[in-house]
């Protein structure tokens, strides 16, 4: 379906509905032919009318054909085999795409010929589960929350449904040295998805599985397909749950490509810290366990953490075993107002110092809160908002609320009010949770480029404070969500991407807000990940030492690099 319907759906549907849509994707049902009737066969899309789009289902007897029909899409050209330290990819003005100093963010690559015997083979591991029409691939190659966008698409994308086929898959790309793009919820924005230099997106969403759930040690064993959302919908009645909380959509072998967080990270980690072990796909096709089920372990090298947040340049994740918590007994939800941005993060800050166990500190500044009105038709009050959650007893769970209304009274906070009924805890938190389709309320031509900096606790005011002068100072519409609790937040930057002079102002306030992070000790991202967006912010972060030693590990285990070639690892890094 058009790209701009999906996306005019996507804003206008309340949560569950946005999980909705980026679960099901309006993909097509596969209907399985029978021998007799052919080896080629188009199903509708399940949500019918002008969005219905159609997914080809190839066999081998008919791929010549279907290659011939898509030739003229696929923009085939010889170029040599991407090299680990080949000479990176140069704009018309002279800069090191995606290196230091970039701004492009149209994503070059090369682009070779996929072969017909790769092919051939795919459909025979695969069946029916490959397509190579225009419109899933088109719809594979543009991250539907991503202003990145790249020079090709897939020329192929298959729809694995075990770990045995995936293995075969990466084995056969590897052979014929085709690029490989893992894909899952497609709720990244920072270009992971992307696919550069064309090759073979898998589609991991059709495992999704639950393979094994252990309630006594508190952990699960799952597919990487399944949705955070529902695994928790799968776990509640075990009186259990899965506590990283990212947007609606994302998938857990996609959170730990990422290495995503939430807003409950505050409490619980990060997904680096709630993953005991993972089951993992090498370039070559070998199959790979990180660890033991066990909760600790000093056996080895730490592959699972190796892993998390590699966003797919290693290896192709096939099963994660994940640390499971308790549902907490009670909760009450919290709301106040500030004056400025700066008191708002303060009292976030002064809350975590006083120990309190605080299971959520969210900021959000008082353009989003005018967003919220205008998306909700609500009448909050238009100023910076802290939105607290705390858990356990019923008891425990009010002293905590008293003693954050307590700090709150010191730094100049008004309207403090909470909620303790399950309704009204919701819509309270309905306000946090549908932040940003709430700025397209505002603007619902524009597109968001959403910044993701983290800096250690004791500088978030600072960061925030001289971060809005910036975003205030400028003519774009500008929001700030930050996970106040961990030192991270986000900016909104709203801009049509048509007109280059907004677009380059967007990208002049993340630079800023990147730059200054990384004056305080901070990150250029603490939960979105690197993908191609933030590849030229990494050797001022962590030097080119460190990147030299990631480039060694990716051709050790990767010397074809297939493995989601030109994320990650800045182009220009050599050895």
């Amino acid at each position: 379906m058009a790209f701009n319907s999906w996306l005019s759906r996507l804003r206008a549907s309340s949560s569950r509905a946005i999980l909705d849509v980026f679960r099901g994707r309006a993909r097509s049902q596969r209907r399985h032919s029978s021998p007799a009737q052919g080896a080629l066969a188009a199903t509708a899309a399940v949500s019918g009318g002008s969005d219905d789009r159609r997914f080809w289902l190839w066999s081998s007897a008919l791929v010549p054909l279907a290659v011939a029909a898509s030739a003229g899409s696929l923009a085939l050209r010889s170029s040599p085999e991407p090299s680990l330290c080949g000479a990176p990819v140069v704009d018309a003005g002279g800069v090191k795409v995606g290196g230091k100093g970039s701004t492009a963010y149209l994503v070059k690559g090369s682009h070779k010929e996929v072969p017909q015997e790769l092919i051939d083979e795919l459909v025979a591991i695969c069946g029916e589960n490959v397509t190579m029409d225009y419109d899933e691939r088109s719809f594979h190659g543009t991250p539907q929350n991503s202003f990145h966008k790249a020079v090709n698409i897939p020329d192929v994308v298959v729809f694995p449904r075990s770990e045995e086929e995936v293995s075969k898959i990466v084995k056969s790309c590897n052979e014929h040295k085709v690029p490989i793009v893992p894909y899952g919820g497609a709720t990244s924005i920072e270009g992971h998805t992307l696919s550069p230099n064309g090759g073979v997106c898998i589609d991991m969403t059709l495992m999704k599985r639950v393979k094994a759930l252990h309630v006594e040690d508190m952990d699960v064993v799952v597919e990487p397909g399944i949705g955070w959302m529902e695994l928790n919908e799968y776990l509640e009645p075990y009186g259990l749950f899965f506590p990283l909380d990212p947007g609606p959509g994302a998938t857990i072998g996609g959170m730990c490509a990422t290495r995503c967080s939430g807003s409950l990270a505050v409490r619980y980690g990060t997904m680096r810290d709630n993953v005991i072990s993972l089951k993992v796909v090498l370039a070559n096709g070998d199959v790979v366990k990180t660890a033991s089920r066990a909760r600790k372990s000093a056996a080895g090298y730490d592959l699972t953490r190796l892993i998390i947040g590699s966003e797919g340049t290693l290896g192709v994740i096939t099963e994660v075993t994940l640390r499971l918590q308790k549902l907490p007994q009670h909760s009450v939800v919290a709301m106040c107002n500030f004056p400025s941005v700066k008191d708002a993060a303060d009292v976030a800050i002064a809350a975590m110092h006083s120990g309190i166990q605080v299971s959520r500190v969210e900021l959000l500044d008082e353009v989003q809160m005018k967003a919220v009105n205008l998306a909700n038709g609500k009448n909050l009050p238009e100023q910076p908002t802290l939105m607290f959650e705390f858990i356990g007893t019923e008891a425990y769970s009010l002293e905590q609320t008293t003693m954050v209304q307590k700090i709150v009274s010191e730094h100049n906070g008004s309207d403090f009010v909470f909620a303790k009924d399950p309704e009204a805890k919701k819509e309270l938190w309905k306000i946090r949770k549908e932040a940003l389709w709430a700025c397209f309320a505002m603007e619902p031509t524009s597109e968001a480029m959403i910044t993701d900096v983290c800096v250690p606790l004791s500088h978030l005011a600072k960061l925030i404070a001289r971060s809005k002068q910036a975003l205030d100072a400028s003519r774009l519409t500008c929001t700030v969500v930050a996970h106040a609790g961990d030192g991270n937040f986000h900016t909104v930057i709203l801009f049509d991407p048509s007109k280059d002079d907004q677009r380059l102002e967007a990208q002049r306030l993340n630079h800023l807000m990147v730059h200054t992070a990384l004056s305080m000790e901070g990150t250029c991202t603490g939960e979105h990940g690197v993908g191609t967006g933030k590849m030229k912010y990494l050797e001022e972060e962590l030097g080119m030492e460190a990147l030299r030693a990631m480039k060694k590990i990716k051709q050790a285990v990767d010397p074809n690099n297939i493995m989601n070639p030109g994320k990650l690892i800045p182009p220009h890094v050599c050895f």
